[in-house]
């Protein structure tokens, strides 16, 4: 792949306003498998406080080589995510370490795997690059994958901020919506019963303790009455 469309994909992968967490580790997989010669397969995972919510694969059956590793409760994955390095499996033939997952990589076809997890924390990324050939993972090929692997974990650190963001933004939308909502009520009570801005807001505020329910909720209340809700009950004044 040319230099400029590496450039394009990366920069696509740190687009959170574009991509969706799983979205941007499908894109990590993406260019891990095109980038590293040897590497045959991929997958990325997001990691919130010890638990997998997302896992990606460049094929269907990889997956599975994940849940074994839970299911066992060992595997390079696990070893990677503990200690904060790459956790490699030159030969599933001959892996004494984690025999579960040994063989089932075997079974697909996997003969060695190199795992990379991003710095301990309450939101880990990881990254496994799979061969076909046993010891085809060279160091040289994976410095290419350590960046990508910066990469996502910049895309989960940037998206958690865009939720926040996000979560924000709501918040103040909600607050602007009601205070329109609110001044809506205000001028129909206003205009109802002849009574000042000031005695209307009163008004709301007072009925809604009476009657137990938000003033936003009332106000909303009053604007679809057309401005007539409450005011047979109590006078605006």
């Amino acid at each position: 792949m040319p230099g400029s469309d590496l450039a394009r994909e990366t920069a696509e992968l740190l687009s959170v306003t574009k991509a969706s967490e799983p979205r941007s580790m499908n894109q990590l997989v993406v260019l891990a498998t095109r980038q590293v010669p040897a590497c045959s397969g991929a997958t990325a995972g997001i990691w919130r406080d010890g638990e997998l919510v997302a896992l990606v694969a460049s094929h269907p059956d990889l997956p599975e080589l994940t849940d074994v590793q839970l299911s066992a409760g060992r595997g390079p994955v696990l070893e990677a995510l503990a200690d904060g390095g790459p956790a490699v499996c030159p030969d599933t033939l001959d892996e004494p370490r984690w025999p579960e997952y040994a063989g089932a990589a075997l079974r697909r076809g996997v003969r060695c795997s190199f795992t990379l997890a991003s710095r301990p924390g309450p939101e880990a990324v990881t990254l496994t690059l799979y061969g076909t050939r046993p010891r085809v993972l060279q160091s040289d090929q994976l410095e290419l994958a350590e960046l990508f692997m910066a990469f996502g974990d910049t895309v989960v650190g940037n998206a958690a901020d865009y939720r926040d963001a996000q979560r924000t933004a709501r918040q103040l939308q909600a607050a602007a919506d009601s205070r329109s909502v609110v001044d809506q009520a205000k001028g129909m009570l206003m205009q109802a019963s002849g009574c000042t801005a000031d005695e209307a807001l009163q008004w709301l505020r007072r009925t809604s303790q009476e009657r137990n329910v938000r003033v936003a909720d009332l106000a909303q209340a009053v604007v679809e009455s057309g401005g007539t809700s409450g005011l047979k009950s109590s006078s605006a004044r």
